[in-house]
C-alpha cells in the first residue's frame, strides 16, 4: 500500500548534464537514441529491438511517467545540457517498499559511451534513491557477461555480491547475473 505523497518530478545538473523524468516530447529523440544504439544494446536490453520507433518511445514515456507518480519508479532522461541531445537514461526500478530497496538500471547512447556519463548521472540517482526515496538498499543486475555495465556497477561503488543463476531473462532464455548493491554506507566512503 502507497500510503506517502508521490515524490515530485526533480531536474539534476550534472556538470554538463540534465537529468529529468521524460516529457511527452521526448519521444522523437528517445526513438532516435534507441535507433543509434540498437546493435549496442540489443543483446543486454529485450526492449531495444530493431524497428523501435515513435509509437514504442511515447508508450514508454507515459508508462515511465505513470510509474513515477505511482511511485514504483523513478527514470531520469539524460541530457546534454548545451544542446539538449537525449544521451540516454538512468532509474531506479521495482522499488520494494516494505523493504526499502530497489534496483538500478542505465544505458547510454553509443556516441554517448566512454565519457563517464552513467556513472557521474548514477551517483546523483543513488543519492536521490537514499535521500529523497528513503531506500535502505539499491541493487543492479547485470547479465554475467555484460562486462561494460559490470564496470559501470563497480565504478558506482557497488559491491560485486555474487552470481544468481537464472537471475535475468534476455530474449526468452534464462541468464546468470551478477548482483551488485549500494547501502546508505556506501556514500560516505
Amino acid at each position: 500500500m502507497h500510503d506517502e505523497p508521490p515524490i515530485a518530478a526533480c531536474e539534476l545538473h550534472i556538470d554538463e548534464l540534465v537529468a529529468r523524468p521524460y516529457r511527452a516530447g521526448d519521444a522523437a529523440a528517445l526513438a532516435d537514441a534507441v535507433q543509434e544504439s540498437n546493435a549496442s544494446l540489443a543483446r543486454w536490453l529485450d526492449w531495444c529491438r530493431p524497428g523501435y520507433g515513435l509509437a514504442d518511445a511515447e508508450q514508454w514515456i507515459e508508462l515511465c511517467r505513470k510509474l513515477w507518480d505511482s511511485g514504483d519508479q523513478y527514470t531520469f532522461a539524460v541530457f546534454d545540457a548545451a544542446t539538449y541531445r537525449l544521451l540516454g537514461a538512468v532509474g531506479l526500478n521495482q522499488h520494494d517498499r516494505r523493504y526499502r530497496f530497489a534496483g538500478l538500471g542505465y544505458w547510454m547512447r553509443d556516441s554517448a559511451r566512454g565519457r563517464g556519463i552513467t556513472v557521474r548521472v548514477g551517483r546523483q540517482i543513488v543519492r536521490f534513491g537514499f535521500e529523497r526515496v528513503g531506500l535502505d538498499r539499491i541493487e543492479i543486475l547485470a547479465a554475467v557477461d555484460n562486462h561494460i555495465s559490470r564496470r559501470t556497477a563497480e565504478r558506482l561503488g557497488a559491491r560485486f555480491e555474487g552470481v544468481q543463476r537464472n537471475r535475468l531473462r534476455l530474449h526468452e532464455r534464462p541468464v546468470d547475473a551478477a548482483m551488485y548493491a549500494l547501502t546508505p554506507a556506501d556514500l560516505d566512503g
